[in-house]
C-alpha cells in the first residue's frame, strides 16, 4: 500500500501532539536529585525526566539577573595586565625601592562606582581587624598564605593581588613554589629533574604519609619514593646514591615584582639519612653544605645578590627527605604563597602534623591567612544540616591553625556561583546560597572576615552570564584568565577602600 505524504504529516502532527500532551501530565519537581528537582514521571524506584510545558516554553527562566548586570558588575573595575620584561630590562636589573604613601599604585574611583563593590564583612567582635591588617602590611615583614582549592592553581588570584599589595606596600618576588609544580604557572620557572615525585595530602589518588608531615604547604617532593616500611642499616647500605636537582630562574612574562627575588628557601624535613646539596649560580658553585639528618623540619637559606638567572640546587642521597617546597623571596615587606589544593574543601589541616605544621608556620611566621573553599564541598551537599556541620568544620580547621601559630588574622573568601544543568537550563546549584550565607555568619562569629565572591559575581544565575562573557569556562565553576583579573580586582579593591580609610585615619 502507497502511503500519501499527508499520511506522513498527519502521523508527525499527531506524535507530536501526544509528546507536547505529555508535558501537561509531567509532574514539575517531580524527580527528586541531591539537591535538585528535576520535571518528569516518577513511580516508585522508576522515574523518566520529562519536561512540563512552562519548561518547554521558558516560562519559568529566572529573571532576576540580565547580561547587563553582569557587564556592570565586570566594567566596574579594570585590571593590570603582566608586565613583559625586554633584553634591557634584563641587562639593567633595577633597585626596588619601597613606594611611599602618595606613590600607592591606587584603583582609578574616579571610573569606579564604589557602591557596587561588594564589600569585606568583618566581625563585630573584633572592630580592629582592619586596622590589624593594616599594620602588618605595613610592616617590616608580612607573609601572607594564601590556601584555596583548584581556582588557585597557576598562581590565578594569588598571584594578582601579590602584586597589587606589593605594589603597595613593598616586597617583591612570588613566594611558594613546590619543587615539583603539577601546574602551569608564570610567576616563576622552576623545572625539576625528572626523577622528582610529588604527594599531596589534598590528593585522594595517592598513598598518605604514616608520619603525616606535609608541612604549612600540605605538599610534598621526593627524589626517591615514600615508603610505609623502615629499612634497616643493612638495606639501607645496599641502596644506590640518587642525585636531583631542580633549576630556578625569573620569568619574563609575569609582574614586574615577581622577578626579583634573592632570598631563597628549601624547606625539607624527615630527613634520617645523609643527603649532601650543592648549589650553583650560573654554573658557578656557590653553595655546599649536608642537610641536618635529626629528621625535624629544616629551611636550608640561599642568598643571592640579585635575581639569579639560572640558580640550581643539586640534592643527592640514598633516602629522600621530604621537600616542602621553595619559598622565592624579596627578602623583606609583603610575601604571599599561593597554595592550590585541588579537589579540598580545606577541612584536611588537621589531619597532618600538628608538630611540623607548627614549627615550619614558626619559621615562616605568616601574619594573615586566607582561605577560599567550598566550590568543591557543593556537589555533595545533601541538605542545609550537611551546610551547617561543613560552616563549623572549616572554623575547627582556623581553630587548628591559630593554636600552631598565634597572632594570625583570617579572612575566608567564599565560593563562587556555580551552575548545574536543571530540566535544560543550568542553574545555580540550591544550596550554595545557603552555604554562602551560613559561611559567612559562621566565620564572623569565629573572628573571621569573609568576602563573598558569589555576591561579588552578582548573585544567583550570574555564572551562566559570566560564561556568556567568556569570564568563566564551560564548566561553570573556574574562572578564564580575563575573568580571574575581574574577580581578583574586584576582591582587591574592596580590601583597599578598607584599607584606604585606615590610611586616612593614621
Amino acid at each position: 500500500m502507497k502511503i500519501k505524504p499527508i499520511q506522513i504529516a498527519l502521523f508527525l502532527i499527531l506524535i507530536l501532539g501526544v509528546l507536547f500532551g505529555l508535558m501537561f501530565l509531567s509532574e514539575k519537581g517531580g524527580i527528586q536529585k541531591a539537591q535538585t528537582q528535576e520535571d518528569g514521571f516518577s513511580y516508585e524506584d522508576i522515574s523518566l525526566k520529562y519536561p512540563t510545558y512552562r519548561t518547554f516554553l521558558g516560562l519559568d527562566k529566572d529573571t532576576t539577573i540580565s547580561r547587563q548586570d553582569i557587564l556592570e558588575v565586570t566594567q566596574t573595575v579594570v585590571p593590570l595586565e603582566e608586565e613583559i620584561e625586554t633584553e634591557a630590562d634584563e641587562e639593567n636589573e633595577e633597585v626596588v625601592s619601597i613606594p611611599k604613601k602618595d606613590s600607592l599604585l591606587r584603583p582609578d574611583f574616579s571610573k569606579i562606582d564604589t557602591t557596587r563593590i561588594v564589600r569585606i564583612r568583618y566581625p563585630d567582635s573584633n572592630p580592629d581587624f582592619v586596622s590589624e591588617l593594616h599594620k602588618k602590611l605595613s610592616s617590616r615583614s608580612c607573609r601572607i598564605i594564601h590556601y584555596g582549592d583548584s581556582q588557585l592553581e597557576g598562581d590565578r588570584i594569588t598571584g594578582y593581588l601579590r602584586n597589587r599589595l606589593q605594589k603597595m606596600y613593598g616586597g617583591s618576588g612570588p613566594g611558594f613554589i613546590p619543587v615539583k609544580p603539577v601546574y602551569n604557572q608564570l610567576s616563576a620557572i622552576v623545572k625539576p629533574s625528572d626523577n622528582w615525585l610529588r604527594y599531596a595530602k589534598f590528593d585522594p589518588t595517592q598513598v598518605k604519609f604514616k608520619n603525616r608531615k606535609y608541612g604549612a604547604y600540605l605538599s610534598v617532593s621526593r627524589f626517591t619514593p615514600y615508603s610505609k616500611t623502615v629499612l634497616d642499616s643493612t638495606a639501607i647500605d645496599s641502596l644506590p646514591i640518587i642525585k636531583a636537582s631542580v633549576t630556578i630562574s625569573k620569568s619574563r612574562k609575569t609582574y614586574a615584582k615577581f622577578k626579583r627575588f634573592t632570598d631563597i628557601g628549601l624547606h625539607y624535613g624527615n630527613c634520617l639519612h645523609p643527603v649532601k646539596i650543592k648549589v650553583f649560580n650560573n654554573g658557578e658553585l656557590i653553595q655546599q653544605d649536608s642537610l641536618r639528618a635529626d629528621g625535624k623540619y629544616h629551611k636550608y637559606r640561599i642568598r643571592t645578590a640579585t635575581t639569579p638567572k639560572d640558580l640550581k640546587i643539586e640534592v643527592e642521597g640514598k633516602i629522600s627527605p621530604d621537600f616542602y617546597g621553595l619559598t622565592l623571596d624579596g627578602g623583606s615587606r609583603v610575601q604571599i604563597d599561593n597554595v592550590a589544593m585541588r579537589g579540598s574543601s580545606g577541612t584536611i589541616f588537621s589531619s597532618t602534623s600538628a608538630a611540623t605544621y607548627g614549627r615550619m608556620a614558626r619559621t615562616l611566621k605568616p601574619k594573615i591567612i586566607i582561605m577560599q573553599y567550598g566550590g568543591n564541598t557543593i556537589p555533595y551537599l545533601k541538605d542545609s544540616t550537611e551546610v551547617d556541620k561543613y560552616a563549623k568544620y572549616v572554623v575547627s580547621q582556623v581553630d587548628w591553625m591559630r593554636r600552631r601559630r598565634k597572632n594570625i588574622n583570617f579572612l575566608f573568601i567564599g565560593p563562587t556561583d556555580m551552575c548545574i544543568p536543571v530540566n535544560g537550563q543550568m542553574e545555580t546549584y540550591p544550596l550554595l546560597p545557603y552555604l554562602n550565607t551560613k559561611l559567612m555568619e559562621t566565620c564572623l562569629d569565629n573572628n573571621i572576615a569573609y568576602w563573598s565572591m558569589y555576591d561579588a559575581m552578582g548573585g544567583k544565575g550570574s555564572m551562566e552570564l559570566w560564561v556568556e562573557e567568556k569570564l568563566a569556562g564551560n564548566d561553570y565553576t573556574h574562572f578564564t584568565r580575563k575573568g580571574t583579573k575581574i574577580i581578583s580586582e574586584l576582591f582587591f579593591t574592596a580590601l583597599y577602600l578598607d584599607l584606604k580609610e585606615e590610611d586616612d585615619d593614621t
